[in-house]
């Protein structure tokens, strides 16, 4: 798969390498641009340059985990949601009452551990129905 449709296609299926393989090229961007535009640029610049950064880089991950949703045998729609329940709450925080803040920050660690262990760890589904069906013959002889 192209680097192109790899970050910007949200249809497709990844396996569990080019997740991970992906995962870490758009983290570390991210981190070279974090230790690079304040060296650069005045300190307004780069704060509006990495904000522009960390907004752009959620495409790549939106698409990587609607690709990796799509291959554990899910919808696009869920890998989606996870990365909205991962980066939203951090977001909403600003705009809700303190009392909120503990709830909000529960939803995106649930949605990390829920990411990481679905997307990140478990195998393909195309893999699981052959393992399930020798399963189920072992069972009835």
């Amino acid at each position: 798969m192209s680097p192109i449709r790899l970050f910007c296609d949200l249809d497709g299926r990844i396996g569990l390498r080019a997740f991970w393989l992906g995962s870490a090229v758009v983290a570390l961007t991210l981190f070279a641009l974090q230790r690079i535009l304040p060296q650069l640029t005045d300190p307004q610049t780069a704060r509006t340059a990495l904000a522009f950064a960390n907004a752009f880089a959620l495409f790549p991950w939106v698409a990587l985990a609607a690709k990796r949703a799509t291959d554990r045998g899910s919808s696009s729609l869920f890998g989606i949601l996870l990365i909205c329940a991962i980066v939203l709450p951090d977001h909403l925080r600003l705009y809700m009452p303190f009392g909120w803040r503990p709830s909000l920050e529960a939803i995106s660690t649930i949605a990390w551990v829920v990411a990481f262990i679905d997307l990140g760890l478990m195998p393909s589904a195309k893999d699981e129905p052959a393992e399930a069906m020798v399963a189920v013959e072992a069972s009835s002889r």
